[in-house]
């Protein structure tokens, strides 16, 4: 496990606030990144699937980085996804992205048109190669069909100097072995799913790029710090009392239910863009459950 991660262990895919007609809510995006990293988290990803990247076109894309940028002082890791299903597309894009100052971007696998994995591997060397940033490969076979191999990621982390970490939003950890043992000095593997954070790190993951941290940034960066630091009976109290409520976040389609939560906590921006649609009146009811009881417990842990 690296000692040091490059972006930190708890890096939170941030939701993008819309109003409830789906306008872009640029000053609440804003304060929600500064409350993430003041609640713990190390570095944001935006734009990525909780941000609902496929509803956002370019220029609000722009914005969105640009005021997230200034909200955080430029002093967090800002990693902005810049990828598309198409390699001329993303690179133009991650070089418009790499001018804005971002500290990092992240691109992900191509959807729909189920490249070979030669595909893979030239479409993410092709936008590495176009900036100076260091890039994250995203691999999420669950939404994109098509896995991207660990020989593959491997190929990529030895061949390109500036694809640091895969985010692996993929269960199997064989394959988390793998690429840990084979990737070059400094390579990350970030556990794209938070179910997975504690399991991922203990084949060598480094921390994780989360949804729950949108929500509960303090107890995830508590979880995670702890088994970092061999606590791993602490480490595992935490993950017994969070990860009941981040399965349920996944009850429905993401972003779906941790923009309800955000909303049930009083966050105002929770407003989503079709074709993904408001949580039901059951699934809100279910989800105000687990929170209530989540909460309860993380008060218990905390009198402890």
């Amino acid at each position: 496990m690296n000692a040091q991660p490059r972006f930190g262990r708890l890096i939170t895919a941030m939701v993008t606030p819309f109003d409830e007609s789906g306008a872009l809510l640029l000053d609440s995006a804003g304060k929600l990144a500064a409350e993430l990293v003041e609640g713990g988290n190390e570095a944001l990803v935006i734009n990525g699937t909780t941000g609902e990247s496929p509803t956002l076109d370019r220029a609000e894309r722009i914005a969105l980085f640009h005021e997230i940028l200034c909200a955080t002082d430029r002093k967090t890791p800002i990693i902005a996804n810049v990828g598309d299903n198409c390699t001329h597309d993303s690179v133009a894009f991650a070089r418009k992205v790499e001018s804005l100052g971002v500290h990092a971007i992240m691109a992900v696998t191509p959807y729909y048109n189920k490249p070979p994995q030669e595909g893979l591997y030239r479409h993410f060397r092709s936008i590495a190669a176009a900036v100076d940033v260091p890039m994250i490969v995203y691999n999420i076979p669950g939404r994109c069909v098509t896995n991207i191999e660990p020989e593959t990621i491997l190929r990529l982390a030895h061949d390109v100097d500036n694809i640091v970490a895969v985010k692996q939003a993929n269960s199997d950890l064989s394959q988390v072995e793998t690429i840990v043992e084979g990737a070059p000095e400094g390579f990350e593997v970030l556990s794209g799913d938070d179910g997975m954070t504690i399991p991922m790190m203990e084949k060598g993951g480094t921390g994780v790029i989360s949804v729950l941290g949108n929500l509960l940034p303090t107890p995830m960066r508590h979880m995670i710090d702890s088994y970092a630091a061999g606590d791993i009976a602490e480490a595992t109290r935490y993950e017994e009392v969070l990860m009941p409520l981040a399965s349920a976040l996944f009850d429905t389609t993401s972003p779906i239910l941790i923009k309800k939560a955000l909303e049930l906590g009083g966050f105002e921006g929770g407003g989503l863009r079709l074709p993904l649609i408001e949580a039901t009146k059951e699934q809100t009811a279910k989800l105000k459950e687990v929170m209530d009881m989540t909460y309860a417990q993380l008060e218990t842990l905390n009198a402890t």
